[in-house]
């Protein structure tokens, strides 16, 4: 009888461990953060708050509608939820263009452009032509279901640090002219970039500008004044492709220009826009600067600092909130980087999502739906919510959510 009892007792400990275990790993590989659907916004608020206060909360995997598969393009937007009316009469009269550079991160890339699109403005869409064949026709078939967003013209094979970086965003300035929305200001997005601000949030901060030109910079510090003082070439291979520093010196730039140095990422006007694609001195500087490294960050805080050049800051410092970055450099600053470094700049995870919803910037770099999916949904949610907060129209949570 006691046997039987220590027997009994012993598969019930027994039995209790292994639940107790099998509890724990679950915890554990739901506590990755999977991916959760805008459709689920009540779970996903309380995952997003439980991380924010480093609560434990764990949520079960439900996996956002972003592939197509036999849906058509109605289907699509209903599904994921895209804006399709102005929300306001303020934004409705001041569209905004995108240019937006893509080589990889399809995914990443649809979250970006969800969270950005609206009626009104205008996106230009560069693929590199280096990316993967299935990646350009995901690309292409998205593009397709908007009126307002269209594949560049010519696309570049870009090469990092190379002037075909600057070229891509050159096509599409050229594309975005030739559209018949009458945009005011045009920014410039990488594939895993992710907004911080609404669109309304965003007409703001650009109607504060009164018509002048946002591009960071400065004179450039010592460790960088090699890169247009020498001659670099972009070096293209089957498997990879680099920029090779020559011993050659390079002439001076052309027209007296005093170089600078700044940001690649910008928010320029309509008027500035045709001034770089017309002026002598733009086409001048341009060909000068094909053979320099990491062109796009002169060449825009160049042009931008000449005085008369429509918008120009000829006095401006780094200025502008436009991008939130992590440099691993600058780790005592910002506190460090809670998912990974690549090339010393932050791919966010979870544990950086306070530090950028407290950031001024009106986007953020970088960003990996596939790794960190709850750092790119949390945000997503936020701006949603606070986009309709905003809005002047009544709105349906049905559709929005």
């Amino acid at each position: 009888m006691h046997s039987k009892l220590h027997l009994f007792f012993a598969v019930l400990v027994l039995t209790v461990a292994v639940s107790v275990i099998i509890y724990i790993a679950n915890l554990h590989k739901h506590r990755s953060l999977r991916r959760l659907d805008l459709s689920e916004s009540p779970v996903l608020a309380r995952a997003c708050d439980a991380l924010i206060y480093k609560k434990a909360f764990f949520v079960q995997e439900n996996t956002l509608m972003t592939s197509f598969g036999k849906s058509n393009c109605s289907e699509y937007l209903i599904q994921n939820h895209y804006i399709m009316h102005p929300l306001s009469a303020e934004e409705a009269v001041f569209p905004l263009a995108y240019i937006m550079t893509l080589h990889k991160e399809f995914e990443t890339f649809e979250r970006l452009f969800r969270a950005i699109y609206m009626p009104q403005n205008v996106y230009c869409i560069h693929v590199d032509k280096k990316a993967p064949a299935q990646f350009k026709q995901d690309v292409e078939k998205l593009v397709s279901c908007f009126p307002n967003a269209f594949l560049a013209s010519q696309m570049e094979l870009v090469v990092y640090a190379g002037v075909s970086r600057l070229q891509a965003d050159l096509n599409c300035m050229k594309d975005l002219l030739e559209s018949r929305v009458q945009w005011k200001y045009v920014l410039n997005v990488c594939g895993q970039d992710f907004p911080l601000k609404t669109n309304r949030e965003i007409v703001h901060y650009l109607k504060g500008y009164k018509g002048k030109n946002i591009t960071p910079g400065r004179l450039p510090p010592a460790h960088v004044i090699r890169r247009t003082k020498y001659i670099y070439r972009e070096q293209v291979y089957s498997l990879f492709s680099f920029m090779l520093w020559t011993f050659v010196r390079k002439a001076p730039p052309p027209h007296s220009l005093t170089i600078y140095f700044g940001s690649a990422y910008i928010a320029v006007t309509r008027e500035f826009t045709e001034f770089v694609l017309k002026d002598q001195q733009a086409i001048d500087l341009l060909a000068w600067s094909k053979d320099t490294y990491s062109p796009d960050e002169h060449f825009w805080v160049t042009l931008n600092r000449i005085p008369g050049v429509p918008g120009s800051m000829p006095n401006a410092s780094w200025e502008g909130d436009l991008r939130a970055i992590k440099w691993k450099d600058m780790e005592k600053k910002h506190g460090g980087c809670h998912g990974r470094y690549v090339r010393d700049i932050c791919i966010y995870g979870t544990g950086d999502l306070k530090w950028l919803y407290n950031s001024t910037c009106l986007f953020a770099n970088k960003f990996e739906l596939k790794t960190y999916p709850l750092t790119v949904e949390c945000l997503e949610l936020r701006l949603r919510e606070r986009a309709l907060s905003q809005s002047e129209i009544q709105v349906d949570p049905n559709w929005y959510f």
